[in-house]
């Protein structure tokens, strides 16, 4: 075995089954181990958007997601990804390939300090320097992702312990040179070379034995951490439940599952408490729970008496912690105990998966059918205030702009919607907006970047969701801004057979920044955009293209994208839409 099939032999026996890659020669035995040992090498425009693949194959299915990027710029260019992971919290394991370990420092082609670069944005990083210990460090790679808090590793594999053990020999063995320096030259070579492979056929006879990893467990919360929330709760009159996306951590589908979904979202309906549903953890109830709470979370904040954060931070999202009513009771469930406590101190902090907290709570408050009744004139408030919103936005839906309405074009993408349909969110305002309208169809239906809040992550979220969910519509909504970063991933959904609905909603401009710049600066200086015929683009990379200018064409532009799709080609509607006021003032500092 090379190096790369002693790789792909480890990623097949955790599930992989998908290896995201854009190619290089420093990284080839990987991709060509991993195709002869049945995983689907899926190589992508741009190595951000592998490593936004690998994290949105890790989220929908609770296997780490990989991918393998080549030396220098390839590892440069997946440094945002692995941010972006790493904030989301999501388990991927990145393979950067690098120089020949006797070339390092001397000014090899792409040879930087990648290590260095890399270990800030993920959780660890690991350097192979013999081919013996390639098994053991992608082992040591994957236990980390998944461990404690999930989140990104970075395995740097250098190229002459990739490739057959003759062939390196070979490359080294060519070196030529005359007298005492020439001898000696070619006597560190050798030697060098025989410590690279030393052990190795002793590693593929133990390789080959391994058995199946077993999922990581999930933290379990301390019995009287929930006592002590239960009572909290029982004592509670206005009650506000919050779930993050940390509490989806290993409810996919895959074989790294240790959580259902299902036994999440019965939880949370056995506990009775009104809901908001943030990040991945849209959809978990469904679209039309009773307990789900949609708007005026703020309000909903302020009067609460007790808040429970399931993985939930108190970052810029609840204002740091100021949204929540001085006088509320919290209790926090979080895998990280630092990110429990940041800016607003909880009453009672859990250190568990917040998943499994709230399974616990929920077995214990079982039979307080009694206190779940007291609750139902604060549930009633919430949701009449959730009626007085949804009318306000079917009023600004009906509302004529220059071109389509984005609200109204939202709400049609919610009625024509799939019932198992995966939602990729990329963009700043028309995302935004249909986060107020499209309802998520079930768990682990919506995909945003994350805390980080990255533009980009569309195309390789798509190419993910769509590999992982064969049988689900895949709907990615973009905005125009937002669509220039990945667009040339519908090249990659055309030649592998993704068929996604790619939506633009095309205002011409940074409209969220642009918004609250003109206001505050009086300018637009970088705001601005052209609108740009995107769906000649789709065309040009093997999709269809669809173009919407009028309200009326809306309908029948999504039905026959939704017809294309099941024809097993991607396509792309670029949708003309107009300005509203709908967001102002929504700009996060």
């Amino acid at each position: 075995m090379d190096g790369g099939e002693r790789i792909a032999r480890v990623l097949e026996r955790h599930g992989v089954r998908h290896l995201f890659t854009l190619c290089g020669g420093h990284i080839s035995p990987i991709l060509v181990g991993a195709k002869g040992r049945g995983i689907r090498v899926v190589d992508v425009r741009d190595e951000a958007s592998a490593v936004f693949a690998a994290d949105a194959a890790a989220r929908l299915t609770g296997i780490p997601g990989v991918a393998a990027v080549t030396a220098g710029p390839g590892v440069t260019n997946a440094l945002t990804a692995l941010q972006n992971a790493r904030m989301a919290e999501s388990p991927v394991v990145v393979f950067g390939g690098a120089t020949a370990t006797v070339l390092k420092g001397r000014g090899a082609l792409q040879d930087i300090d990648q290590v260095a670069l890399v270990a800030p944005a993920v959780k660890a990083t690991f350097v192979a320097t013999r081919v013996h210990d390639l098994p053991r460090l992608v082992e040591e790679a994957f236990a980390t992702a998944r461990g404690g808090v999930p989140g990104p590793v970075f395995v740097e594999v250098p190229v002459d312990l990739l490739y057959r053990e003759e062939l390196v020999r070979a490359w080294y063995g060519g070196r030529r040179g005359g007298g005492v320096a020439g001898w000696a030259l070619r006597r560190y070579l050798g030697w060098h070379v025989d410590r690279l492979f030393r052990g190795a056929g002793a590693a593929a006879g133990e390789l080959a034995e391994l058995a199946p990893a077993p999922p990581p467990e999930l933290p379990e919360p301390q019995p009287s951490d929930v006592r002590r929330a239960a009572r909290r709760l029982a004592g509670a009159r206005r009650p506000v439940l919050l779930v993050g996306a940390q509490a989806m951590t290993g409810t996919g589908s895959g074989a790294g599952s240790d959580l259902a979904a299902g036994e999440l979202a019965a939880a949370v309906a056995a506990l009775g408490v009104p809901t908001y549903l943030t990040s991945s953890s849209r959809g978990l109830l469904g679209p039309d729970s009773d307990l789900q709470v949609r708007h005026r979370r703020r309000q909903a904040l302020r009067e609460a008496d007790l808040v429970i954060l399931a993985g939930v931070p108190a970052d810029f999202r609840l204002d740091y912690g100021r949204q929540i009513g001085r006088r509320a009771e919290i209790v926090a469930a979080n895998l990280s105990p630092a990110e429990m406590r940041r800016n607003r101190k909880p009453d009672l902090a859990v250190e568990a998966h917040p998943g499994r907290f709230l399974a616990a709570l929920a077995a214990r408050f079982e039979r307080r059918a009694s206190v779940r009744e007291r609750w139902h004139r604060w549930r009633d408030s919430l949701a009449e205030r959730d009626r007085e919103r949804d009318e306000e936005i079917a009023a600004l839906a009906a509302e004529p702009v220059d071109g389509v309405n984005p609200i109204a074009l939202c709400q049609e993408i919610d009625r024509v919607m799939g019932g198992d349909a995966v939602i990729v969110a990329d963009g700043g305002d028309f995302v935004a907006t249909a986060a107020y309208v499209v309802r998520p169809r079930g768990p682990l239906g919506w995909l945003d970047p994350g805390a980080f809040g990255t533009l980009g992550v569309g195309g390789g979220f798509a190419v993910g969701a769509a590999l992982c969910r064969p049988a689900s519509e895949v709907w990615l909504l973009w905005g125009d801004g937002a669509a220039g970063f990945s667009l040339a991933e519908l090249d990659t959904c055309a030649r592998h057979g993704l068929p996604v609905i790619a939506v633009v909603g095309n205002d011409g401009g940074w409209a969220q920044i642009e918004r609250e710049q003109v206001e505050v600066l009086g300018d637009a200086v970088g705001t601005e955009l052209a609108r740009c015929e995107y769906h000649r683009v789709a065309e040009g990379y093997g999709a269809a293209g669809l173009v919407v200018a009028r309200p009326e064409e809306v309908a029948p532009a999504l039905a026959r994208a939704q017809e294309i799709a099941a024809a097993g080609r991607p396509v792309l509607i670029n949708v003309l839409v107009g300005r509203t006021a709908f967001r102002k003032g929504s700009i996060s500092m």
